[in-house]
């Protein structure tokens, strides 16, 4: 029953499985104990019963003290441990689930992002992990438990009377038969109503990314027009989908309580034909009154666990993306980078096709081309940010394919052009570059990066927060303290994606000679669609379509005729010289 189809059906871990066991154990003995308190009434009736009709003498008071003291605590201790197993274990173990989810997330692949946006991203770490919390902590051990339970129970009750036995049973496994039969309906329901809360997400997000554009435009009616029908549109399949559900429910309750009347109608038949005693009888009424308890609770958990079922699916899904793995020890002979007859696809479109080329160790490299021609993907994969679909990328050697990304990336600086920062201080978007540098060492980057000029502006310093992704920051300010953070990491390789694509003529001269002074020795790549940003490169790689097509050093390849850099560098030129 809770083999691995069990545990990836309901996306738990080894000890959430084991906590299940636990729940479902406990929730059996709780039954039982109740029954039995329904038992020990019945034992009381028939001592009445016997001293009424003269046959035995009625216990005296300290016997039915001891029996309701005993029943008591044995209740109260069993409550207690099913509270335990079925809440307590489970929390410990959602803490465990979203802990492991985010080192998943961690170690997968950046393809894997960017197949998911972020609302999507953030529903399954929130919503749907939420939603799976209450199936672990309310639904399983207790669903499990009565399944187990009750037919424990109906065993005993056939050896009483098998007659009264299944007038008082029939309606389970068919009220359980109605749900089941709607399974189908419910878990596409459920899909409808994730993707329809996903549109809403998105939409929420998009307005609140572009609120600037949406008011420079005059968008705000239409933007909220639109946003306001996905809610309506998230609303109403809700409530379709929660009002079948509880159509399916309340019919299967309807017809479990249909035991009551057939019990009472077959039992009364049967004392009328003088096959029973009213005793026996007496006991099955007391019986029904507490029988049905547990799959009350348990209808309206199944069609939980139903709707749950997408969201398990969700999770399983970020479990089943193989992770960027390889050797925890990286030791180059040296840190040349070597492109030998790479390939990428993404998606199925062909992004690179035999790309081979070296970015040899003290020397700066420059990608060039045309935008869409490859070459911050050749970034990516150099860092193994993505896996290659053929071929092979080497550094010093080493196949990086080989080697854990986090490993790899300790020998990595990285300046791309989107810029990521957190809401804290200067300083400490800077120290991120080197864990635990110290303050001299954040204010020496930093210096080198020209981050003094817009930071001495600001009221508290480097100490100043900057907001959400450097809100309170330019787009130049904020690429700047990204160079600082590589300037502070000082790795044997650096990637440079535009680095300096937001910055202004005067900002850029000064950054590129803070960054020609301390990358000697280094390996640099550098992407960059301005042509004078590289000029001064050892050599450059000229990419079009996915394929190298040039490579030389910038005067090389300026003297050469028809060259595609040559080209793009005079209509950079020619450009330049526009004037309105």
């Amino acid at each position: 029953m809770f083999g691995k189809d069990f545990q990836r059906k309901y996306a738990l871990t080894d000890q959430g499985v084991e906590n299940t066991k636990k729940g479902a154990f406990w929730t059996i003995i709780v039954n039982l104990v109740v029954m039995g308190g329904v038992g020990i009434l019945y034992l009381l009736m028939t001592k009445f019963m016997a001293a009424l009709t003269d046959q035995a003498a009625l216990p005296g008071p300290v016997f039915f003290l001891l029996l309701l003291l005993g029943f008591v605590v044995l209740s109260l201790v069993t409550h207690l441990q099913q509270y335990n197993a079925t809440y307590g274990l489970v929390y410990s173990e959602v803490k465990t689930m979203r802990i492991g989810l985010a080192e998943r997330l961690r170690k997968l692949p950046l393809s894997f992002f960017g197949k998911r946006d972020l609302a999507d991203l953030t529903e399954t770490i929130m919503g749907d992990v939420n939603r799976m919390e209450h199936v672990w902590s309310h639904v399983l051990g207790y669903l499990y438990g009565s399944y187990a339970s009750t037919a424990l129970i109906a065993v005993i009750l056939m050896f009483y009377d098998w007659r009264l036995a299944i007038a008082c049973l029939w309606g389970v496994p068919v009220a359980f038969i109605l749900l089941f039969g709607s399974r189908k309906m419910a878990e596409e329901n459920s899909r409808r109503t994730k993707a329809a809360a996903l549109k809403v997400s998105d939409g929420i997000q998009e307005s609140l990314e572009n609120i600037r554009e949406i008011h420079a435009t005059n968008q705000e009616d239409r933007y909220l027009a639109e946003l306001n029908q996905k809610i309506d549109h998230h609303e109403s399949i809700m409530i379709k989908g929660e009002l079948a559900t509880g159509i399916f429910v309340n019919a299967a309750s309807v017809i479990m309580r249909l035991g009551v009347a057939t019990t009472i109608l077959t039992g009364a038949s049967l004392i009328l034909a003088g096959k029973i005693d009213f005793m026996l009888f007496f006991m099955f009424l007391l019986i029904i009154t507490r029988i049905y308890a547990p799959f009350d609770q348990s209808l309206a958990l199944i069609a939980e666990v139903f709707l749950s079922q997408v969201s398990a699916n969700r999770l399983m899904e970020i479990y089943d993306t193989e992770t960027a793995e390889g050797a925890d020890s990286f030791q180059p002979l040296n840190h040349d980078i070597v492109f030998d007859h790479v390939g990428f696809a993404y998606d199925q479109k062909e992004v690179l096709h035999d790309v081979s080329f070296t970015a040899r160790e003290g020397e700066v490299t420059a990608l060039v081309g045309p935008s869409g021609s490859g070459k911050s993907t050749c970034a990516r994969l150099a860092t193994r940010l993505w896996d290659i679909s053929e071929g092979s990328i080497r550094v010093g050697g080493v196949d990086i394919s080989t080697v854990d990304p986090e490993v790899l990336l300790t020998d990595y600086s990285m300046v791309f052009q989107d810029v990521v920062l957190f809401d804290d201080t200067v300083m400490e978007n800077i120290r991120l570059g080197k864990h635990g540098a110290s303050d001299q060492e954040v204010l020496a980057a930093a210096a080198a990066a020209n981050c003094d000029e817009f930071v001495s502006k600001m009221p508290q310093g480097y100490e100043t927060p900057i907001g959400e992704n450097g809100a309170r920051l330019s787009g130049g300010e904020r690429q700047r303290i990204s160079i600082a953070r590589a300037l502070l990491k000082d790795a044997p390789i650096v990637l440079l994606d535009e680095a300096t694509a937001s910055l202004d003529v005067e900002n850029e001269t000064k950054v590129q000679g803070a960054l020609s002074r301390l990358l000697t020795g280094k390996t640099v790549l550098v992407i960059a669609h301005r042509m004078r940003t590289v000029e001064a490169a050892d050599h450059i790689v000229v990419l079009a379509e996915g394929k190298v097509v040039e490579e030389g050093s910038p005067a090389e390849l300026y003297a050469r005729e028809g060259s595609l850099f040559k080209r793009m560098s005079d209509l950079q030129k020619a450009s330049a010289n526009w004037s309105i």
